[in-house]
Parts: structure tokens; C-alpha cells; sequence
């Protein structure tokens, strides 16, 4: 794709905070003490302290909001601002200032996070309204809220790593929040293993820039860019897109992803929607400056995208778990997102309005599948729902809402933003003439998939056939709608999935409201008239549907589940990803670990022994002449004065 930034019109320097903003640290500091709070004050707030959490995470979300608004009517040339908090580790020239920064990219996360995660904290009262642990539940969610907002808003990577690892340790706790159960907890252990793989390429992309730029801060780094040489942001854009990729779920990281299901259904909501897996792609839009220096690296973003979204939208096809669908459909989304985010700085604009849009629709469907999880017995198998929508009405419409948006039909948001990401993978770029055919075709086909089975899951869930546990099978359940504090969040995100993408894409509205960071940006003709593009992509879409409404509500659907194909029961195994990675990685580790033992305990330990034995032989060899004898220590002198003096004498001759 041919973008360039104009060079005359690129990102906009840093000023002061003042107003609204100065007062900016309490975003992270509000839901930060609230979790302090509600740990220590553990059973005692086990009746309000949902309540805590909530003012904590909604006064955060009132500022955030905001600090946006002031920011909006601020002249662009003030809409990059710096808040500096203290310094961190002075060291002379190479100390780190702890700050914060305001601009129309971290502020955009601060709304859609703060937003969101206010939604979901109000369902998850009635949601986890039962369990004994609800107080340490939202104490939890508070931790990610903070570590979330420190992530986006730090000034600088270190700040950003807090975050990052801030992020990992509170989808732990969560996503093994059911801990008795063991399986949760290796889901637990998984995510939190892998997502250490992709800490390892962050920390040394860090590395790499600080000894390149002797900082981390945002503004000197992008400031000096033209001290970095092709080679160097090849390194520095390889180690952080391995960061993006265990933090958001991408090839070959993305193994954790479906397993994080075993969380509470509102942790699915958060985690897919409004904060972990979207810090991948935060990261590498926020250093996207430096991918323009390297072709390589950019391509290899495009192609991790690419090769994901197919990736997820082919498990998603073959799973009857309903959480698990939504799980691959995040995947897949989020490589529409790191598509975007390697066709250069068009793209990156692309890739944040996706992001955008999908947290709404995201979390909209995710807290309507938790909707009929409370209504069915808290079963998440699909071939065991059906003609739900009689039953739950405001569910099936606030879903089918969501649903229609991720379909990317007209004038829902993912319309809007999706789309737009196909149309510019289409368009040529410097890399090569195969690029925009392959990578536009692959987008292209994913979306016909995702129209697949998005509405696979539609349709067996809410339409045909009721096929719901009965007496005879011991657990019959009797569906029903779920109270207002669960509705009312999913009917306020539905307003937004229906809305936003339109009212964001009027007049390039939110790609200019970037501009401020990721610089103005041109780009060539894409190798297919527009219109062709748009309809290729409506066509591919009404196919999925309409083949999938043909399967699951013309035909009746089994409750067994058929023994399928090669591809399909791959996908139910998620392609085997567990599997390569037992075979690539942990034997071989344990392999070399078992080495390692075999000589710390034969070589090292046995040349320590046999050392001890060694000396242990000579004191036994030596002891006998300590016998405390006078007459014995003479002769001893004697002898030694008789060797002495014919050594001597030796010598001389």
C-alpha cells in the first residue's frame, strides 16, 4: 500500500497537561485504590463492595469522558499533552520520568475502556450476584481497569510495561478465578505462560530502543527517529510484534485464547472487548513510526494478521460452545486489526476504528451469551439451545444487533470500520505485486466465514428447533429473561454498535481525529475499483449467511454431535495448536531440562562428592599421626629435617 505520512502535516508535538488533565492520574489511581481497598478489607465488604468498585470504575469513566470532550474542543495543536508525575530511578542522563499522555489515541482506549468496563461491572452485580467471592471479583476487575489505563497512558514503554504486566496478572487471577477447578486453573497457568513468551520480544524491544535513543519516553524516541538505521527497526519491530502477538492472541501465540474461557462470562467480556487483547495492537499502531522504517517488519505484521483472522474464523466454524466461538471470533478480528496495522499509517487509523467498534459489538455479544448462560443452567453448548428467541427476547434482539455489526452489513459499525480494512488491504504496496491479492483475497474470504459462523451460532442459539435439557436427561431448564442490571448494559452497547461506525466514518471524522499522532496520510488505488471491493465483500457475507440458515434452521440440528471431516474435527482441536506447541516446545524443553538434571546430579554434584570423598580420604589417611604423643611430633621433626637437609643436598650435587 502506497501511504507515506506528509511531512508537512505529521504528528503533533507534545505540550503541558493543564485543565481536566492534570487531574488525569486519578483514571488509574481511582479503581487502583478501590482494589487495594476491597482486598484488605476482604470479608467485611463482601455485601457493598461490589458498590466500591463500581463508583470507582464510573467516576473514572466520567473523567475520562471528560478529558475527551475538553480534548476534542482543543485546537489540534494542543491535543498531545504530557503530564509529569515524578521521576523513577534518577540516574543522570538515562532517568525515567513517569508521566502520562493525553492524546486523541490514549484517549480513545481511556473511553472505550473506562466506558465498556463500566457496562460490564454493572452486569456482573447480577451476574455474579450468587457467588460467595463477588467482592474479590470486582476487586479484581478494578486491577484491570487500572493496569488497562496505565498501559494505554503511560508516556513511555517503560510505563507501558507496567501496564502490560499489570494486564497479564489480573487476567490470571480472573481467568482462573474458579480455581478449585483444576482445569481452570491450568487455563489460568496457560495464559499466563504464554503470554510470558511475548513479554520476552517486548523487553528486548526495549532493549533495542533504548540503545538506540538512551530513552524510552514516547516524545524523544519518535522525536529522533532518524537515528534508526532499516536494520535496527527490523529488530526492534520483529521483538514487538512477538509482544503483540502473545498479548493479543495471534499466531503462533494464540493457543491461550479459547482456554481463557474458563473465567467468569464478564472476564470474556473485558478481556475480548476492552482491554487484554487489544494492548497488541495499542502497542504496535503507538509504534508504528518506527515500522516505517522497515519493510520486513511491517509485511510480517500484515501476513500474522492475515494468517490469524483465517486462522480463528476456521476454528470458529466447528465449535458448539458458544463462549468458544465468540473466543475464535476475537481472534479473528483482532487479525483484521493487525492486518490493518501493517498496511502503513492509513491502516493504523483503520486498525483503531475496528478496534473501536468490535469492543462495543464485542462485549454486546459476549454479555448476551452470559444472558443465555443464566437462563440455561449456565450450559454453553449451542446443540442443546434453540428457539431461545420466544424465550429472551431482549437478548436475542441486543445479540442479533451485534451479530448483524460483526457481519459487517450496512449501517451497522462494523460496516464501517471492517470494510474499510478489506478495501485498503487491496490497495498495491511497495513490498510487492503479489501483496494486495493475496492479503485483500484472504480479508475478503475471512469475512465470508466470519458471516458463517457468526451466524451459526445465531441461528442454533436463538431460531429452530428447541433442543433444551429435559427431565429425562436430569437437568431440565426452563429459559427465561435476565434482570435489568444484565439487559440494560447490552441494550446501551447495541445503540453503539448500531450508530457508532456510521457517525465515526461521516467525513473521515475519526481517521482526522488521529491525525494528531499518527500524522496525515495518502495512500494509492487499491487493484479493484471500490465498488467492485464492497460488493465482493456483501456477496461473500450473504453466502455465509445464508448457507448457515440453511444448515441450522431449514435442517434440524443434532444434539449429538456428527463425527465431520478432517478440517472439522482439526478445527474442534483448534487445528492442533496444543499438540505443535507439545511437540515443537515443551518436549523438547523438558527433553533439555531432563539433560540438565541428569548432569547437575551426575557431573556437578558427583565432582563435589567425589571431591568431599577425596578429602574425607586423606584426613582419614592423616588422623592416625594426631595421637598427642611428645616422642611421636619429635620424630615427625626429626624425619622432616633429615628429608629436608637431603633434598638439600641433592640439590647440590
Amino acid at each position: 500500500m502506497q501511504f507515506f505520512l506528509a511531512l508537512n502535516d505529521g504528528p503533533v508535538p507534545a505540550v503541558a497537561a493543564s485543565g481536566l488533565a492534570a487531574y488525569g492520574w486519578l483514571l488509574i489511581a481511582l479503581p487502583l485504590l478501590s482494589f487495594t481497598f476491597l482486598i484488605l478489607a476482604a470479608r467485611r465488604s463482601d455485601a457493598w463492595g461490589h458498590w466500591v468498585s463500581c463508583l470507582a470504575t464510573g467516576s473514572s469513566m466520567v473523567l475520562g469522558l471528560a478529558i475527551l470532550v475538553r480534548t476534542i474542543m482543543l485546537p489540534v495543536s494542543d491535543r498531545v499533552q504530557n503530564l509529569r508525575l515524578f521521576t523513577w530511578i534518577p540516574d543522570g542522563d538515562h532517568s525515567i520520568e513517569v508521566g502520562l499522555r493525553f492524546d486523541p489515541l490514549s484517549l480513545t482506549f481511556v473511553a472505550l475502556v473506562t466506558f465498556v468496563g463500566f457496562l460490564i461491572h454493572i452486569y456482573s452485580i447480577a451476574y455474579m450476584e450468587h457467588d460467595p467471592d463477588r467482592r474479590r471479583f470486582f476487586a479484581y476487575l478494578n486491577l484491570f481497569i487500572a493496569a488497562m489505563l496505565t498501559l494505554v497512558l503511560g508516556n513511555s514503554f517503560a510505563l507501558l510495561f507496567v501496564g502490560w504486566e499489570g494486564v497479564g496478572l489480573a487476567s490470571y487471577l480472573l481467568i482462573g478465578f474458579w480455581n478449585y477447578n483444576l482445569n481452570y486453573a491450568k487455563a489460568a497457568k496457560k495464559a499466563f505462560v504464554m503470554n510470558r513468551v511475548g513479554d520476552v520480544g517486548l523487553l528486548l524491544g526495549m532493549m533495542a530502543i533504548f540503545k538506540v535513543f538512551g530513552t524510552l519516553d514516547y516524545s524523544t524516541v519518535f522525536g529522533s527517529l532518524e537515528r534508526l538505521t532499516s536494520t535496527q527497526a527490523t529488530m526492534i519491530g520483529l521483538f514487538l510484534l512477538l509482544a503483540a502477538c502473545g498479548k493479543s492472541a495471534q499466531f503462533p501465540l494464540q493457543a491461550w485464547l479459547g482456554d481463557a474461557m474458563a473465567g467468569p462470562t464478564p472476564v470474556s467480556a473485558l478481556i475480548h472487548a476492552a482491554t487484554m487483547v487489544t494492548a497488541g495492537v495499542y502497542l504496535l499502531v503507538r509504534a508504528g513510526a518506527i515500522y516505517t522504517y522497515t519493510p520486513i517488519a511491517t509485511t510480517f505484521v500484515a501476513l500474522v494478521g492475515a494468517i490469524t483472522l483465517l486462522f480463528g474464523a476456521i476454528v470458529g466454524c466447528a465449535k458448539d460452545d458458544i463462549k468458544k466461538v465468540l473466543a475464535a471470533s476475537t481472534m479473528s478480528q483482532i487479525g483484521y486489526m493487525m492486518l490493518g496495522a501493517g498496511l502503513g499509517p492509513v491502516g493504523w487509523a483503520f486498525a483503531i476504528f475496528h478496534l473501536l467498534t468490535h469492543g462495543f459489538f464485542k462485549a454486546q455479544m459476549f454479555l448476551g451469551a452470559g444472558s443465555v448462560m443464566h437462563a440455561m443452567g449456565d450450559q454453553t453448548n449451542m446443540r442443546r439451545f434453540g428457539a431461545l428467541a420466544g424465550a429472551m427476547k431482549v437478548t436475542w434482539i441486543t445479540f442479533g444487533i451485534g451479530w448483524l455489526a460483526i457481519l459487517g452489513l450496512p449501517p451497522f459499525s462494523g460496516f464501517w470500520s471492517k470494510d474499510t480494512i478489506i478495501e485498503a488491504a487491496f490497495i498495491s504496496d511497495t513490498a510487492g505485486p503479489w501483496q494486495p491479492w493475496v492479503l485483500g483475497f484472504v480479508a475478503l474470504i475471512g469475512a465470508g466465514i466470519t458471516a458463517f459462523y457468526m451466524s451459526r451460532l445465531f441461528f442454533m442459539t436463538f431460531h429452530g428447533q428447541a433442543r433444551w435439557t429435559s427431565v429425562a436427561e436430569g437437568n431440565e431448564v426452563h429459559p427465561h429473561e435476565s434482570p435489568a442490571l444484565m439487559t440494560v448494559p447490552m441494550i446501551i452497547l447495541s445503540i453503539f454498535s448500531i450508530g457508532l461506525g456510521g457517525v465515526l466514518a461521516v467525513g473521515n471524522t475519526f481517521v482526522h481525529w488521529l491525525e494528531p499522532v499518527l500524522g496525515h496520510a495518502e495512500h494509492g488505488e487499491p487493484v479493484l475499483p471500490p465498488l467492485v471491493i464492497m460488493l465482493l465483500t456483501f456477496a461473500a457475507v450473504v453466502i455465509g449467511l445464508v448457507y448457515a440458515y440453511y444448515l441450522y434452521v431449514k435442517l434440524p440440528v443434532n444434539k449429538a454431535v456428527p463425527a465431520g471431516s478432517v478440517i472439522t474435527q482439526a478445527a474442534r482441536n483448534d487445528m492442533y495448536q496444543d499438540e505443535i506447541n507439545e511437540t515443537l516446545v515443551v518436549k523438547p524443553v523438558q527433553a533439555l531440562a531432563t539433560g540438565t538434571d541428569f548432569a547437575d546430579r551426575h557431573l556437578v554434584d558427583g565432582a563435589v562428592r567425589g571431591l568431599c570423598l577425596l578429602v574425607s580420604g586423606l584426613g582419614a589417611l592423616v588422623a592416625p599421626t594426631q595421637n598427642g604423643r611428645v616422642r611421636s611430633y619429635a620424630f615427625y621433626t626429626l624425619a622432616g629435617v633429615v628429608v629436608i637437609i637431603a633434598v638439600a643436598l641433592f640439590a647440590l650435587i
